[in-house]
This record gives C-alpha cells, sequence and structure tokens, in this order.
C-alpha cells in the first residue's frame, strides 16, 4: 500500500538525489547553494552520502533543492 502518495521525495533514495543533483549542477555549484564542507572540500557522492545520513538539517536542504529543481534535473 502506498502511504505516502503526494511525497515527491517517496521512492527516491538519498542517492539518487545526491546523484541527480550533482550531474545536474556539480559539486561546485551544490556548494554554493549549500554551504556544506561535503560539497565543497574534496566531495564526492560516497562523503557526502555519509554526512548528509548523520546530518538532517543538511539532508533536509539537499531534499528541498532537489524538489525545487525536480524538473529542471529531468527535463
Amino acid at each position: 500500500m502506498d502511504n505516502q502518495p503526494y511525497n515527491p521525495l517517496h521512492g527516491l533514495t538519498l542517492k539518487t538525489i545526491v546523484t541527480e543533483l550533482e550531474a545536474h549542477f556539480g559539486f561546485e555549484t551544490l556548494g554554493k547553494n549549500i554551504k556544506i564542507k561535503c560539497f565543497t572540500d574534496d566531495p564526492s557522492i560516497q562523503s557526502s552520502l555519509k554526512f548528509l545520513r548523520k546530518t538532517p538539517w543538511a539532508r533536509e536542504k539537499v531534499e528541498q533543492l532537489y524538489i525545487k529543481n525536480k524538473n529542471k534535473i529531468h527535463s
């Protein structure tokens, strides 16, 4: 049963979100939009995932950026 039919992130993993954001914007732009070290200092998908999984406020910012730009990313 689908309990979150209106959640725009339903069914997406954090890895998918970060990978798609990085592919679309690149780490330099991500670091300018969201000022966290995992995007600015020696960035990688793995280090970003490790940090975001432990840091709820940063994960929320990344998720909001994804939701805001979802149509641009998938066009």
